[in-house]
Order: structure tokens, then sequence, then C-alpha cells
């Protein structure tokens, strides 16, 4: 694998063309077909770019609009309060849950497909495809529940995931290991959107999210074990030198 992805370099082409002028804020991007053959890539490629770009705040895509030019400055992650990983996925459950109920009762047909396309991507052996399309389908929730202070604040606390360190490592450390129970969450959430079962969506993501705490839970665990065998490990060394000496 090369040290920088296609499409990480494509995004860096993208927003270079916007800090240029050539795609003013609040304007639409061309389309994807289009944007591939100006930039000499396939649109799957394209698709990823500016879903990287979305999540550092350069674009916002509109399920069944398109895809625009941010209005506003990206914020800064250090800005960002100093919450746990805990804290954050706790936050995530109330929020999103609701988020899911308020979408199944609005969510349009182009957004069921859509979520459908995403569940797939998330099986994929392409950790960084799948993280990218675990977030889309996230936020295209968000958007489909009609409400702009939820779409706010789910991609705050999605910025926070990705840009407070020890939130990102310890997301990344349980996902990798857990990218199967993943998918099947997802899907079963997407069942419910998609039978537009207000109820079942609001279970469906707060199973999700009790299973990631779970998983943290977990993680922390093996990880202060480790710790305190490598720490027991050094003794032993340490104490076995000095009587060798002695």
């Amino acid at each position: 694998m090369t040290s920088k992805r296609l499409f990480q370099s494509v995004a860096e082409q993208i927003a270079e063309l916007i800090d240029q002028g050539a795609y003013a804020p609040g304007t639409r991007l061309p389309g994807e077909r289009e944007l591939a053959e100006k930039l000499g890539v396939s649109r799957v490629t394209i698709r990823e770019a500016e879903i990287a770009l979305q999540a550092v705040g350069r674009l916002e895509i509109k399920t069944g609009s398109g895809v625009y030019v941010s209005e506003k400055v990206p914020t800064i992650g250090g800005n960002l309060p100093q919450a746990s990983a805990f804290e954050v996925t706790e936050a995530r459950l109330l929020v999103e849950s609701e988020a899911a109920a308020l979408a199944a009762h609005n969510i349009s047909e182009e957004a069921i497909e859509r979520l459908s396309g995403l569940v797939e991507q998330m099986a994929s052996d392409d950790e960084e495809v799948a993280n990218a399309a675990d977030e889309q389908f996230h936020l295209t929730i968000a958007e489909a529940s009609n409400n702009a202070a939820m779409v706010h604040t789910i991609k705050s606390l999605w910025q926070m995931r990705e840009e407070i360190p020890d939130v990102k490592a310890t997301y990344e450390a349980v996902c990798v290991h857990d990218s199967k129970s993943r998918t099947e969450e997802h899907r079963a959430v997407f069942d419910a959107l998609k039978a537009r079962d207000p109820a079942g969506a609001r279970a469906a993501m707060r199973e999700h999210f009790h299973r990631l705490i779970d998983a943290m839970l977990e993680a922390t665990e093996r990880k202060a074990l480790e710790e305190l065998q490598q720490k027991a490990s050094e003794s032993r060394q340490r104490f076995s030198a000095a009587a060798n000496i002695g």
C-alpha cells in the first residue's frame, strides 16, 4: 500500500481548487462523473475523497441534492473538549438513537438506497473504506432526521471521535477487532429505517452503542492487563539481573 492513498491525493486536489476559487463557498460541486473525468480517477475515488473532505468540514454532502462547498471555516481540533471515548460514545448513544427514530419518519427512498450501499461498504476488507462508510452512514441518518440542530450535534460528535487522539485510538482499536459486529448492527438499523419503524430504529441504534461501550471496556481492561504484565516482566528481569550480580 502506498504511503498516501489515491482518494487522499484527490481530496487535496479538490481542496486546492476550492482554495483557488474554482468552487466558491455554498456552491454545488460538479457531479461525480464530471469530477472523475477532470481529475482522471474513478467515481468511487471521487466519492471517497468527498467523504474525507466532509469529515474535515470542507464539504457538505446533502442526500438528494448534491455535494456543496462548506460556507463556514472548519473548526480547529484544539477547540474540542477533553472528552473521553466513553463520554463521546455515551453522548452519541443518546443523540443518534433519537436521530434514527426521527429519520424513520422522514427518510426518503434515495437515502434508504444510499444507506444500503454504505452497509455493504462497511463489510469491505479495506479498513479506510469501511470507516468512511461508517461515518457517512451515521451522517446520512442525521440528515434524514430533518433536524438541523441534531445534524450539527452529530457532526460535532464525529469530529471529537476523529480529532481527539485518545478517542480516535480507542475507536480504532475496537473497530479493527469487531468489524463483523459493526456491520451486523448497522444492518439492523438499516432494516428498521427501511421498515419506517421509529421504535425499532431507536432500539437498534442503542444496541449498537451499548455493544460499542462494552467493547471499549474490554479493550481498556485488556490494555491495562498487558501493561501490568509488561511491568511484571520488566521487574522479574531486573531482580534476576540483580540476583546474578549478587
